[in-house]
């Protein structure tokens, strides 16, 4: 049973950020001292930019685990950006120390504060990590490495805030942690049984079934270079 304590529930609006003028919320979000309510649009006062990529259902809520601070910390040496030392560095909405993408599967369901959340896709990791970190390669390292963090939906509308416990009530899919999905989408990328297993989780973001679908029947990798490389 996972029951944790949440470190820090983030939100913010888009601001310049990054080549030609363009906007982002990935360093502008700053932790609440509060409670905030959250809904299916994700939390009150949160907004993004790119509404092509990011927020709608699937990706209400973007949640990174602290404990991958101390590797990035690690592997980014020497001259690891000072962001790493606060809470934040990758755009998150939630905090937590104690779960990873290994301990996490597609669909589980988890109270949040007074809240229901449903882990629905990983993070895509895009070029705004390589401009953030002012590392050229970020996106594909954190793609490569699978510290993406993760994206909820939110089932029942409620308010979470520092201290909250995270607490998981159901899991539906325990053979498909997002470790395991990472690892199939770009690692095992041609694997047809388990690109056919994904393509038919109910609980995965249509997007990612869709994408597990059409690589099944084309037998090809999406190019990923436009996502990883910076603009």
């Amino acid at each position: 049973m996972i029951d944790i304590r949440i470190d820090g529930v983030l939100t913010g609006t888009p601001r310049a950020f990054g080549p030609d003028g363009r906007t982002s919320t990935i360093a502008s979000r700053y932790p609440a001292s509060g409670p905030v309510a959250v809904g299916p649009d994700g939390f009150a006062g949160d907004a993004v930019a790119d509404t092509r990529n990011h927020g709608g259902a699937d990706k209400a809520v973007h949640h990174y685990p602290r404990d991958h601070y101390t590797a990035w910390v690690a592997d980014l040496q020497p001259g690891a950006p000072t962001i790493l030392g606060e809470v934040g560095a990758f755009g998150e909405n939630i905090s937590t120390s104690g779960i990873t993408e290994e301990d996490v599967c597609i669909g589980d369901c988890f109270r949040a504060g007074s809240a229901l959340v449903q882990v629905s896709q990983a993070r895509q990791p895009c070029w705004k990590l390589n401009v953030r970190f002012a590392t050229p390669d970020m996106a594909k390292r954190v793609q490569t490495t699978g510290r993406t963090g993760w994206y909820y939906r939110v089932l029942d509308p409620g308010e979470i805030g520092l201290g909250d416990r995270l607490v998981l009530e159901s899991r539906p899919q325990p053979e498909w942690s997002l470790a395991r999905i990472l690892h199939v989408l770009y690692h095992d990328t041609l694997n047809r049984d388990a690109l056919a297993a994904i393509a038919g989780i109910p609980e995965l973001a249509d997007g990612w079934r869709r994408l597990a679908a059409r690589r099944l029947e084309t037998m090809k990798v999406e190019d990923w270079s436009a996502r990883l490389q910076s603009a």
